[in-house]
């Protein structure tokens, strides 16, 4: 959730005083144009910049037929187009995209080509276009134009909120995905081009994901079939009823419902207390809603849901939960496997009662606000192998609210460019874990990965309490300038909001946070009323590349720090800046094993990273 203005006030006087063995079966397995600029800590070599996909990373989603992300600006890629950024500026485009940067492509002829690592027979690029229109991008396969062409769209793209203190105009990129009809190998060139009848300049380009989709699913035994309930694969008629009414034979029947290839439109929510639908694979079995699932009260469940997409149409943000994909409960059991899920407000809002609910195997993409989010009755859940981007808040988050989410799990899941609010974030909860997950590329009013005590509403809000332990876990570029505080974030945040950090035990282990633009690890009570943490443990922590300095101390209260080893920090020290002025410094407890930072000199200010950030 994005920062709200509380602290907003207190600037000037500020400005005055200057899986990891859980044994999980297959998890380890613009507005404007930003102009060239150099380079901040983030790194960029040759290469381009840092891939949130990447073998030597201890944590990460294993997509289901992703065989590779090629950044438009990376080795992979070549390009006559304009590279943008790199950019930590909120409100631009290259700011919002992974890496940072993008290209653009301003004229006809103009394109980036990539060249296959793997084989592939599919892609989904992630574009941005102006506002307002929409237009076509051709395709080149080693040179030869393709009849199929990219069809683009801005309809979802520039989201303002005015409700959240802050924010710009925001959201820009979206994603389009093709089936090749052929099968491409390693050494072969995908070329978007912008040819004469392409004419929704400029084109910003910031990645491809390539695919090697499997063929569909046939419909398996016992199970019955939208199709016999009159549901239409074309589309062109809604088809809620007969899903409705297709739930409710399988059920009679003891089966499982089934969605063949094709495209179905269900205009209206479902409420479904326990069923299993099943369809023939994301890429075939494509239904078109905006709030698919909704259920308001808890079910017995479980709802299982496997192997469709779910595509929105929203157009800005909607939080009273009306244009969520799949929202409410799905009951105990419940497991979600091989969804895709794109332009809808949230992916899945989970809440009233879910209990040992899986959801794996699953693609996010584009939401006006969070990815996945366990709002509260949240217990024994695991979410792994999920891959988010492109959210309009959090990317995963559990919030303890109206009731505690305990012992829950997010675990091998990649998220990339949220950028409202966080990557991870946990508001509250206890002995849940955030582990082995990777996070790129955050933005404006959040961080990496935070973890809070903000309650956002009450009453019956829950404090963090038991152990949360995040581990293994991998933050890129993360972290940003925070408008309504007037200083940056960090890549990894602890904030006593609302409640102090007491009773808990926050272990943060053997993480690796690079090309982090301002400060690693934030120490905060971001209401601005100096409340305390306590049962703080960072072991363990592999830093590369930060614009300031690795602890940012702005609260009381104390942790211990062991074996964290930090290379290119831009500034020795670290920050001391308590708000209210009076509260006392945040203490550290050194253990052994520290290496390429200093806790001296203490600066009562926050400074100019170096180098500065673009």
């Amino acid at each position: 959730m994005p920062r709200p203005r509380a602290r907003l006030g207190l600037l000037a006087a500020a400005a005055a005083s200057g899986l990891l063995g859980l044994g999980v079966t297959g998890a380890a397995q613009a507005a404007s144009a930003s102009a060239p600029a150099a380079n901040s800590a983030a790194a960029h070599t040759a290469t381009g910049p840092r891939s949130a996909f990447d073998p030597s990373y201890d944590g990460g989603a294993t997509v289901p037929g992703l065989t590779g992300e090629y950044l438009a600006t990376g080795a992979n890629a070549a390009t006559d187009g304009s590279v943008i950024g790199p950019d930590y500026t909120q409100g631009t485009l290259a700011s919002e995209a992974v890496g940072r940067e993008a290209v653009q492509l301003t004229a006809a002829g103009q394109y980036v080509q990539f060249t296959l690592a793997a084989s592939a027979n599919a892609v989904d690029v992630d574009y941005a276009l102006p506002q307002g229109t929409t237009g076509t991008l051709s395709v080149y396969v080693n040179g030869v134009r393709q009849k199929q062409e990219l069809s683009l769209t801005s309809a979802y793209s520039y989201i303002d909120t005015p409700q959240i203190y802050g924010s710009q105009t925001h959201h820009f990129y979206n994603d389009v995905r093709i089936m090749f009809g052929f099968q491409l190998h390693r050494g072969d060139t995908v070329r978007l081009q912008a040819d004469a009848q392409d004419t929704a300049l400029p084109y910003t380009i910031n990645l491809a994901d390539f695919y090697q989709v499997a063929a569909p699913l046939r419909q398996p035994a016992h199970t019955v079939s939208v199709l016999s309930e009159g549901a239409d694969p074309t589309g062109a008629t809604d088809s809620t009823a007969a899903f409705a009414a297709a739930v409710s034979a399988a059920n009679a029947a003891h089966e499982a419902v089934w969605i063949p290839a094709g495209d179905f439109t269900v205009g209206s929510s479902l409420q479904i207390s326990a069923a299993t639908l099943e369809g023939a694979g994301s890429w075939y079995t494509r239904i078109h809603s905006n709030a698919f699932i909704d259920n308001t009260a808890a079910v017995p469940g479980p709802v299982n849901l496997k192997n469709f997409a779910i595509l929105g149409s929203t157009v800005g943000r909607h939080d009273d939960s009306t244009a969520n994909a799949i929202n409410g409960s799905l009951g105990t059991g419940a497991v979600v496997d091989g969804l895709w899920i794109q332009n809808t407000n949230v992916g899945l809002w989970l809440q009233y009662g879910n209990t040992n609910v899986t959801v794996r195997n699953t693609e996010i993409f584009d939401t006006d606000a969070d990815g996945l989010n366990l709002n509260g009755n949240a217990t024994g859940d695991l979410v792994y192998n999920v891959f988010v981007r492109n959210t309009g808040d959090d990317g995963l988050a559990l919030w303890s609210y109206p009731a505690n989410d305990a012992h829950d799990v997010l675990a091998w899941d990649t998220v990339e460019q949220t950028n409202l609010a966080n990557g991870i974030a946990e508001y509250g909860g206890t002995d849940n874990t955030i582990a082995h997950d990777v996070i790129a590329d955050t933005n404006a009013l959040g961080s990496g990965l935070t973890i809070s005590n903000e309650q956002f509403a009450s009453p019956g809000f829950t404090t963090l309490s038991g152990t949360i332990d995040a581990s293994h876990d991998t933050v890129i570029r993360a972290g940003a300038m925070n408008p309504n505080w007037g200083h940056p974030m960090s890549a990894v945040q602890i904030d006593a909001y609302d409640y102090a950090l007491t009773g808990v035990q926050v272990n943060l282990t053997y993480l690796n946070v690079f090309d982090t633009p301002y400060s690693v690890f934030e120490l905060v009570s971001g209401d601005g009323t100096g409340l305390g943490i306590s049962g703080l443990t960072i072991d363990h922590a592999d830093i590369q590349n930060v614009g300031t300095v690795v602890f940012q101390g702005e609260t009381q209260g104390s942790a211990y720090v062991a074996n964290v080893h930090a290379s290119g920090v831009g500034v020795t020290g670290t920050v001391q800046d308590q708000y209210p002025p009076a509260t006392p410094q945040f203490q550290f407890v050194l253990g052994p094993g520290n290496s390429g930072w200093s806790l001296s000199p203490t600066l009562a200010y926050f400074p100019t990273p170096s180098p500065a950030v673009p």
